[in-house]
């Protein structure tokens, strides 16, 4: 009788194939990532060898090969190592930069806040929020949508994660945390090669960092102290009242959440939404559509709007996860501490998911077509964003606050392309539109 040695047949598999680029070069071509990876997949097939910011990492672009990681243990594929490079902005712990026993942990004591009855709480506020906005937007000339939305995301979230409207510090924090997400890629290289935050743009990073951090705990130590704590709704005083027997945050842990939910609650939201605008201005039949749903109060349709646009526009083009032991994926060893990236990008444009990838159509979500197999903009398994509810609330009565007052037309004579803005995808000139007052 034979046995086969399961280590020695894993040790067996090829490593995957990937390109022959310097790692510097592939470093520099990371901005350019949704061009690159489809290239390199029609060569390359499934499972890609590259580098990440220097790191060796595998792309990953199937629907079967991404559950094979969000379904496998959470000691052997690890999102908080995976996310090391955001370390210095979110914490060491935050609740996307922590593993195993930490996370599950830390994701326990942050449901709170995310659940049905605090959901409904946030809705007055938000319509609230939007409804000023919107009523504010200049009509008949061209306007940046992105910056308009990023400036209507980063007001709810901060209200809902400080629950105040104005002061001195909540004005600091504003100005501070919008320099931070408009910051360049190549910023998050002195993440990856520490010696450069003595210089330059790095060094100003650190001080940006630091100031944030400043304010952060201020708001803190402040609000340990209210007398009214056991009152209050938002984040930061529900997370402060939580009562999990004798486990509570400490202050670090609480600046690594705010921070955590100020940038992922902010920057991805107002990113789908400008995508979002600047397609409806460019597809006046699907603005039709669109404004007749809202009319309507179809808040489905409009569900399934913001849901295709985050397909046809992922915002981050993957998620990632460091293994800590050789495994096998798609026939291939991945080694112990490679980081594979389970694709976002690459399975929201496979004509084999979504029929004509490159067409917005929101129906994908009302027919059955799309799954959460085949999207994936909050990532998936035990690691899947916790405010997932929150963002498709906020970007669909938003969305509403516009629609209900303005036609969009285009700000550009051509629809603009994806371009880099740190590790996110963003409209390449902003999303320029053009609001005309509906006549009702």
């Amino acid at each position: 009788m034979t046995t086969t040695d399961p280590q020695r047949s894993l040790m067996e598999l090829p490593t995957p194939p990937g390109p022959r680029i310097p790692a510097v070069l592939q470093v520099l071509l990371y901005p350019y990532r949704h061009r690159l990876i489809p290239l390199l997949r029609r060569r390359y097939g499934d499972v890609v060898a590259i580098s990440l910011l220097g790191r060796p990492a595998v792309q990953l672009c199937t629907p079967e090969l991404n559950r094979a990681v969000f379904a496998g243990s959470a000691t052997v594929f690890h999102a908080g190592e995976g996310n090391r490079v955001l370390a210095r902005v979110l914490g060491e712990h935050s609740v996307l930069t922590t593993d195993e026993q930490d996370h599950r942990r830390l994701r326990a004591l942050l449901m709170p806040p995310f659940h049905g009855t605090a959901m409904r709480g946030y809705r007055d506020l938000m319509e609230g929020l939007a409804d000023a906005e919107a009523a504010a937007w200049p009509t008949g000339s061209s306007i940046a949508a992105h910056r308009r939305m990023n400036a209507i995301t980063l007001e709810i979230i901060v209200q809902v994660v400080f629950g105040v409207a104005h002061g001195p510090r909540l004005d600091a924090l504003r100005g501070a945390v919008t320099q931070l997400v408009t910051a360049p890629t190549y910023i998050f290289l002195g993440e990856v090669i520490t010696p450069m935050r003595r210089f330059g743009p790095w060094k100003r990073f650190e001080r940006l960092l630091d100031r944030i951090d400043e304010l952060v705990y201020a708001e803190i130590a402040e609000r340990r102290t209210a007398p009214d704590l056991a009152e209050r709704t938002d984040v930061l005083s529900r997370l402060l009242a939580v009562d999990a027997g004798d486990d509570r945050l400490s202050d670090a842990e609480l600046r690594d959440q705010m921070m955590t939910l100020l940038l992922a609650g902010h920057e991805t939201t107002a990113t789908t939404l400008a995508w979002t605008l600047h397609d409806l201005a460019h597809g006046p039949g699907l603005q039709a559509r669109v404004v007749e749903a809202v009319d309507a109060g179809d808040d489905r349709y409009l569900d399934a709007v913001v849901k295709e646009s985050m397909r046809l526009h992922p915002v981050l083009y993957a998620v990632a996860r460091t293994v800590t032991e050789d495994v096998e994926l798609g026939g291939h060893r991945i080694p112990a501490g490679h980081t594979v990236l389970p694709g976002i990008g690459p399975v929201h444009a496979d004509p084999t998911q979504h029929p004509d990838p490159d067409v917005f159509r929101p129906e994908r979500f009302l027919d059955g077509s799309a799954t959460p197999a085949n999207w994936l903009p909050f990532g998936g398994g035990i690691r899947r964003c916790i405010g997932a509810g929150f963002a498709l609330l906020e970007a669909t009565t938003i969305l509403r606050a516009v629609l209900s007052r303005y036609t969009l037309t285009a700000g550009r004579p051509s629809p603009e392309r994806t371009r880099a803005r740190h590790i996110t995808l963003a409209p390449s000139h902003g999303a320029r539109i053009v609001a005309h007052r509906r006549v009702m």
